[in-house]
């Protein structure tokens, strides 16, 4: 039987406890890292390659306040597409991935085809991204529009939950 390939390998306590610690600071040296899990540096490292091969860690990136550089819009936007056929919500996919103003999108059940988080600097520019988005998108049969008022929280960590 082969060996699972690195992003089918079982996520360990030890991984756990370094996924708990470099989703809250990725900046934190390895040799502090493993004083917290009781392993040597160099197994951290080698856990942490890993898991970045293996997709667990999927990027290390630095979260910036949207506010601070500008973008006071943000908006829930749920999406109906005229159709669920395979071409069509692919094509919707390819488009929403790789629309700068898009920040989440999730393709989902329930009614909607896709709901996502739209970011922007105003409500001009906002009108823009829904205009190319959606109202000029033949494959678009509805939208509609959540503006929120005020980030009651917004965040990336995950609950890890103990090796089972």
């Amino acid at each position: 039987m082969a060996a699972p390939s690195p992003s089918r390998r079982a996520l360990d306590a030890f991984d756990r406890a370094i996924l708990r610690i470099v989703q809250r600071d990725n900046r934190m040296p390895q040799r502090k890292i493993a004083q917290a899990v009781n392993l040597s540096t160099a197994a951290v490292q080698r856990r942490i390659a890993a898991m970045e091969h293996g997709g667990v860690i999927a990027a290390n990136v630095a979260i910036v306040d949207p506010d601070a550089v500008g973008l006071g819009v943000t908006s829930i936007v749920e999406v109906n597409l005229i159709d669920e056929k395979a071409a069509t919500v692919d094509r919707a996919k390819a488009l929403f991935r790789s629309d700068p103003d898009v920040q989440q999108c999730y393709y989902v059940t329930g009614g909607r085809s896709f709901i996502m988080l739209i970011v922007a600097p105003d409500m001009r520019s906002y009108e823009a991204t829904t205009r190319r988005l959606f109202a000029e998108n033949e494959a678009v049969a509805s939208y509609h529009s959540y503006l929120a008022l005020s980030r009651v929280k917004a965040g990336m960590e995950l609950v890890i939950p103990d090796a089972g």
